[in-house]
């Protein structure tokens, strides 16, 4: 019985800082494997957030327009559509 408590209580932290570290690798990691951005590419991502787990806000700029899309295991549904921001920090 007090190997099993002492198995528990050594390995239950270590999973949980493995957890924490692949998630913070996980988001370091997560702007190098986008779309390569060429000089002549017209797209890119502006940005994109989490709203829910299966649930992300992405705004992408296309050809002087920026267009806000949610993204979800259903598929992508466009939300709204504006002018390319000019002077933006991203430009």
């Amino acid at each position: 019985m007090w190997w099993y408590v002492l198995k528990l209580v050594v390995l239950l932290p270590l999973i949980a800082v493995f957890a924490w570290g692949s998630l913070r690798l996980a988001k370091r990691l997560e702007g190098r494997f986008a779309m390569s951005e060429g000089p002549s590419s017209g797209l890119r991502i502006v940005e994109s957030r989490m709203v829910s787990p299966s649930l992300r806000l992405a705004v992408i700029a296309f050809h002087d327009r920026e267009i806000l899309v949610s993204t979800s295991k259903q598929g992508l549904v466009l939300l709204a559509e504006a002018p390319a921001r000019k002077g933006g920090a991203n430009d």
